[in-house]
């Protein structure tokens, strides 16, 4: 006798409800204990720290309107993002051209690679704020010195993983190249890149991420507009509210920096089970 299929159905969705519940919980219980902490922890008159229920009180407004626009830099939590991601975007997209193109030249080329290493081990170490004073001095505008600081922080881990992606190819596919005489545009394309894409977009996670960094921190010393250029501006104008805003907008970085690694991480997964 078989199983009704109707009755299979049910019995399979409550399942799948039940395994998220089960993934769910531990994030839940541990985000309320740290929430639950903090509250107790501010309870105190002398707190200049401001517990989880104040800060949602202060900041109703700002969260419900995310993209109210009064004019100059008087915007809401939403735009101020997306003026972010906008710099990270054109920024993060020249690092990863060149990083990937750097990052194949190195790996396939044993004197560039001995030349250039010792040049990026030391660059790559450079922290991203020590860029902005020679990039304002260079550019003369904050928007392209903010930019370059966004280009110079994120490039080093993508040249890094793409070159060793290059670096790891199985000689088998190499020989196997030879044999069948492949030409420089078919290496590269079935060989090289099917080979590569899990260096690569390692390298492109944690560009981003240093990107999202670097933005930040670019934007609340010299900016106009941006979450960072907020994030400062709350500090400097030193009203009652002026923690509570300073911790929703922290709280907005980190959810944007993880929606944006998941991102990668994501397209990344996909293109290699392409491959």
């Amino acid at each position: 006798m078989t199983a009704n299929p109707s009755l299979r159905q049910p019995s399979q969705f409550s399942e799948n409800v039940s395994k998220q519940l089960k993934q769910l919980l531990p994030p839940v219980i541990c985000t309320s204990v740290v929430l639950v902490l903090w509250q107790l922890l501010c309870l105190s008159p002398d707190s200049k720290m401001p517990g989880p229920i104040k800060v949602v009180s202060q900041t109703i407004l700002w969260i419900l309107n995310p993209f109210f626009d009064d004019g100059g830099t008087s915007k809401g939590l939403g735009w101020q993002l997306w003026i972010s991601l906008q710099r990270v975007m054109i920024g993060y997209s020249l690092a990863a051209l060149i990083g990937i193109a750097l990052g194949v030249l190195i790996g396939t080329s044993k004197f560039m690679r001995q030349g250039l290493d010792p040049m990026i081990q030391v660059l790559r170490t450079v922290p991203p704020l020590a860029w902005l004073p020679l990039s304002l001095g260079i550019f003369q505008d904050s928007d392209p010195a903010t930019l370059f600081v966004i280009f110079v922080t994120a490039i080093w881990p993508i040249v890094i993983n793409t070159a060793v992606g290059v670096q790891q190819i199985p000689q088998d596919y190499n020989n196997v190249a030879k044999v069948l005489r492949l030409s420089g545009k078919e290496y590269f394309f079935n060989i090289l890149v099917p080979s590569t894409v899990p260096y690569v977009f390692g390298g492109l996670r944690i560009g981003i991420g240093l990107a999202w960094l670097a933005i930040v921190a670019a934007e609340m010393l010299k900016a106009e507009g941006g979450i960072g250029f907020f994030i400062w501006d709350a500090y400097n104008a030193g009203n009652e509210d002026s923690m509570s805003q300073i911790i929703i907008a922290v709280l907005y970085v980190g959810l944007v920096g993880l929606a944006l690694d998941r991102l990668v991480g994501w397209l990344g997964s996909r293109i290699v089970s392409e491959n």
